[in-house]
């Protein structure tokens, strides 16, 4: 099966999204640099072209969710 059939059958935009072939290893390793280092730079340029910058409310306070909270004797609660 095709990867753009396969992302449409997930219900994927598999027509619009798009796909670099490249290898992480010959990057970190110089070799083949056309499937190398030039295919994580394709990688980023896709990335930042593709996926939108979240709306960030700059304005208001900064909110941080906490997942767990610990009571340590003699230190408190972190």
């Amino acid at each position: 099966m095709e990867i753009r059939e396969l992302l449409s059958s997930y219900d994927y935009p598999g027509d619009d999204i798009p796909i670099i072939r490249g290898s992480a290893l010959h990057a970190m390793n110089g070799t083949q640099p056309e499937i190398g280092e030039e295919s994580i730079k394709a990688l980023i340029a896709a990335v930042d072209e593709y996926i939108p910058t979240p709306a960030r409310a700059v304005d208001q306070p900064f909110l941080m969710p906490v997942e767990d909270v610990f009571s340590i004797s003699g230190r408190g609660t972190v």
